[in-house]
């Protein structure tokens, strides 16, 4: 994405301004060279009136300073047992990230303060071992939390917690910033970790709903790197506890959290809850943008060309997959009641979410919609796209005696020569 194509950037801004973005940044980030690009990128969201909240870790520091000082640590992230050695190592790495965190906000002329905001208590004993000063937040100050936000500060949460006692414990960050974004009701939960996200078949997993998400961490645990698992676990999570969006990006990137806050494609892995992505209906106030939509595609023929008089005539025919209200895939059934026939039409989605299982929904939707109608029979007619109907969703080549008369006159005077599938629904 260029951050210079402004009209992308304000498509978004209504839809953050003044909400709530919790971003949860690992300690090898911090040190990374790549660090200070993503301060500035934060220094544009709030620029842009959106509230920052700042979680990180210090993992990564953790092992640092152990290895240094030859000292052996029973965990480097505040899961398993911390014993007193561990919980020294720990305080010490993370004062320091959050002081380096809060220098560099102030070099991009922005506030911040340390966010003492965390009440934890001791894990307790599991399974007849004491996990001794490994906590669990039991309470967020959010009151303070709101009144450094509304006085334009950043708060800078480091992974430790107090009791009532003044002792501290350890938490897990990616924790610390889920109990956070849920109990602030944040827009967006975003990690920001040292790889992409998600990989799928040769490819990055771009957007995953969280019924999906939950089906890929049961399938894929065992081969994914814990700090995967971790953020994949803890973005499940959120969407459940109600934040609309959890992402897990790459901090090493360039422009990482304006790509990802401000384009469709994003750059890493967004698990969004149910009401994210949507098919809906097309209205005619759609028309227009669908015909630019689908342009590429019919310059290149593997669409056949529409009128916008004859798309407004069969509105009630397509429907539009959107993301954030952006249009990225489309679909036509178009029915033939009186041969409980229904064709297929129109199928595209944009280049920037190809292999991301738009396509699969939108035909999965489609037929569905034809099962409700009584459909028997699908048909589609493709010149290039035939054999990925027949290898993804079980359509046979046919014959023009599998079309409904009106469409197989249509057909004839095309002249396209497209072939015809067919499917028979059960």
């Amino acid at each position: 994405m260029k951050i210079s194509d402004l009209r992308g950037i304000l498509t978004y801004v209504p839809r953050f301004r003044d909400r709530i973005f919790v971003i949860a940044i690992d300690g090898e980030i911090i040190e990374n060279d790549n660090f200070p690009n993503l301060i500035l990128d934060i220094a544009v969201l709030r620029s842009l009136n959106i509230k920052i909240v700042i979680v990180h870790g210090a993992s990564h520091q953790v092992r640092q300073y152990a290895s240094e000082k030859g000292t052996p640590i029973s965990n480097d992230d505040g899961t398993g047992i911390t014993d007193n050695d561990t919980l020294n190592i720990a305080l010490m790495a993370a004062n320091r990230l959050t002081h380096e965190i809060m220098e560099a906000i102030s070099s991009s002329d922005l506030r911040s303060a340390y966010a003492n905001c965390i009440t934890a208590h001791p894990y307790g004993i599991i399974g007849g071992v004491d996990q001794l000063f490994t906590g669990r937040v039991e309470k967020i100050d959010t009151e303070f939390l709101h009144s450094l936000l509304n006085s334009s500060a950043i708060p800078v949460i480091p992974p430790l917690g107090f009791d009532g006692d003044g002792k501290t414990y350890r938490v897990n960050s990616d924790g610390v910033a889920l109990a956070v974004a849920e109990i602030l009701h944040a827009a967006k939960l975003i990690y920001v970790t040292t790889v992409d996200g998600l990989p799928g078949n040769g490819t990055l997993q771009g957007q995953l709903v969280v019924s999906e998400a939950e089906e890929y961490l049961k399938t894929h645990k065992s081969s994914l790197p814990p700090v995967l698992v971790s953020k994949l676990t803890h973005s499940i999570k959120a969407c459940h506890g109600g934040v609309p969006r959890a992402h897990i990006i790459n901090g090493k990137k360039d422009e990482c959290l304006l790509q990802e806050v401000f384009s469709n494609e994003g750059i890493g892995t967004m698990i969004y809850a149910n009401e994210y992505a949507s098919i809906r209906r097309a209205r005619k106030q759609d028309v227009s943008n669908l015909l630019n939509f689908i342009k590429n595609s019919v310059q290149s023929e593997e669409l056949i060309k529409r009128t916008r008089a004859e798309v407004v005539a069969q509105i009630q025919d397509y429907y539009v997959f959107e993301i954030d209200k952006n249009l990225v895939g489309c679909v036509a059934l178009h029915p033939f009641p009186e041969q409980q026939t229904a064709e297929l039409a129109c199928l595209y989605v944009s280049s920037t979410h190809e292999n991301q299982g738009v396509g699969k929904k939108l035909v999965q939707f489609a037929e569905a919609q034809a099962r409700e109608l009584g459909v028997k029979k699908m048909i589609a007619l493709s010149s290039q796209a035939f054999m990925y109907f027949q290898q993804k969703f079980g359509f046979n080549e046919g014959s023009q005696e599998d079309l409904p008369p009106l469409r197989r006159e249509k057909y004839l005077a095309s002249k396209r020569n497209s072939k015809i599938l067919v499917k028979l629904l059960a």
